[in-house]
């Protein structure tokens, strides 16, 4: 029996991929276990890294973690599109699917920061004000409060709208400079093959009617 060979190719571009795949999880899962402060993970030797964490830790949490999958998610999708706007006889319905991914993408993006900031309010709210009363309230005093709202998360709420917004005007801008031209230039093509089409039956219909209209000129009164 015959067995169908595989390009050495696209075996080493599934490994790497499944590679990258599998170091993405391990560091997505050691980034939750430390946040969970189940593991103790420290990078003190590199102080620019160990400062990032901290940054991460203190003012993005866990929405670290949709926003790292999405952006993976939108690498993907854009190089799928820029593959697929290279390669030939690929079908309208996969780069329009394509490009409407890498599009969804980017919302998600932005819905990530606009979910997250409402998740950082609420806890803020309930862990700053939720079990004070006016009397309470007074005694505490402003900053005591103000504090009981950046320790419950107002600083996650600020912090996550900020990246939602500005990282997704990025993905966008990306997306202009990477496949921009190339989806301008596809569909207008695709515009200009519809409207050839369209004026090639035109003009089929046309001379068809003036054919009928010269045979008929060339009949007898007697047979018209």
């Amino acid at each position: 029996m015959e067995t169908k060979p595989y390009p050495a190719s696209g075996f080493s571009g599934g490994f790497i991929a499944g590679a990258l795949g599998a170091l993405f999880l391990a560091i997505v899962l050691l980034y939750v276990l430390n946040m969970s402060e189940v593991l103790a993970i420290s990078v003190l030797d590199v102080p620019s890294v160990q400062r990032v964490l901290l940054w991460a830790y203190e003012n993005l949490r866990l929405s670290v973690v949709p926003f790292l999958i999405t952006l993976v998610f939108y690498s993907g999708a854009l190089w799928r599109l820029k593959h697929y706007l290279k390669a030939g006889g690929v079908t309208v319905e996969k780069i329009a699917q394509a490009d409407h991914q890498v599009d969804i993408l980017i919302n998600l993006f932005f819905g990530i920061g606009v979910i997250w900031t409402a998740i950082g309010m609420r806890g803020a709210l309930l862990d700053g004000l939720g079990n004070l009363d006016a009397h309470s309230a007074a005694k505490l005093g402003a900053f005591s409060i103000l504090q009981r709202l950046v320790d419950g998360g107002i600083l996650l709420a600020l912090s996550t709208t900020i990246v939602g917004a500005v990282g997704g005007y990025l993905l966008r801008l990306i997306k202009s400079l990477a496949v921009g031209i190339q989806v301008r230039a596809y569909y207008n093509r695709l515009a200009k093959q519809q409207a050839d089409a369209v004026n090639a039956v035109l003009q089929s219909i046309d001379e068809q009617l003036n054919r009928l209209v010269s045979c008929a000129e060339k009949q007898p009164p007697e047979h018209r």
